[in-house]
């Protein structure tokens, strides 16, 4: 079975990406895909998608978090960077409303203008939200019947959210959150109402260690990912080949990769 992470933080510092690749083809994750969060991050990953290309893919864009960082210039590098080889989103971008790193105007001003970016370059979204459904959802609205699509990154909502979501034709992210007994409840409520087409799975490594994993390690990585999709598998009483095949080519479908 051949995996594709669709959502590896791979710049961050706890990790030597070689390594990290190794460990996942050796998993048989053989795709994985670069989440960029920060300006600072955007030339990196066009590097490291250049030492590993077979094997890599990015995205362009700011996390909320970061909103408040952004210059006009930035904008202008967005667009450029996200139009070169390799780059098969725009994002991680949202609204967090959770810790309200960055004002909340300043979020949706930055959300909004790389929604508009996407929309002029035709590349889908790779979306981010916490604590701010009701207005993601509400720019979302205005914006997705002109975009190339995108995905609900580490979704962790309930079935309601969901069905927002796959309304607006988003396919849906789903991490090792589902293996958490404590928190995970509301996702595997939530799971039951993706169609097999618009599911995708992904690590969101280092974070989310898949809880049902032993043992523990300190970090997660995109080598876990084919015991998350086991997990998911029974929980949804579905074969995990399938799961393997399905996700992958819904990754590839969304990015546009052969």
């Amino acid at each position: 079975m051949a995996w594709f992470d669709a959502g590896v933080n791979l710049l961050d510092s706890r990790f030597d990406a070689a390594e990290v690749i190794n460990r996942a083809k050796e998993a048989g994750v053989e795709k994985l895909c670069v989440i960029t969060t920060h300006p600072n991050e955007w030339a990196p990953a066009f590097a490291l998608y250049q030492r590993f290309p077979e094997h890599l893919c990015y995205t362009i864009g700011v996390h909320p978090h970061n909103a408040k960082d952004v210059t006009p210039q930035h904008f202008d590098e967005l667009k450029a960077l996200a139009q070169q080889e390799g780059c098969v989103a725009v994002g991680e971008c949202g609204l967090d409303f959770n810790r309200d790193f960055s004002p909340r105007p300043t979020q949706i001003r930055v959300f909004e203008a790389q929604l508009a970016i996407a929309q002029e370059i035709n590349l889908p979204v790779y979306l981010h939200e916490r604590d701010a459904f009701e207005q993601q959802l509400a720019l979302l609205r205005r914006y997705m019947p002109s975009l190339k699509g995108g995905i609900a990154h580490c979704f962790t909502g309930n079935a309601e959210q969901v069905k927002h979501y796959l309304a607006l034709g988003l396919y849906i992210g789903i991490t090792g959150w589902v293996c958490d007994e404590k928190r995970g409840q509301d996702l595997r409520d939530a799971v039951v109402h993706i169609p097999l087409n618009k599911l995708i799975l992904e690590t969101d490594a280092p974070y989310l260690f898949p809880k049902t994993l032993r043992p523990r390690k300190r970090n997660n990585e995109p080598a876990f990912l084919p015991h998350i999709a086991n997990q998911l598998g029974e929980y949804l009483k579905l074969e995990t080949d399938k799961l393997s095949n399905c996700s992958y080519a819904n990754a590839c479908e969304l990015f546009s990769l052969d």
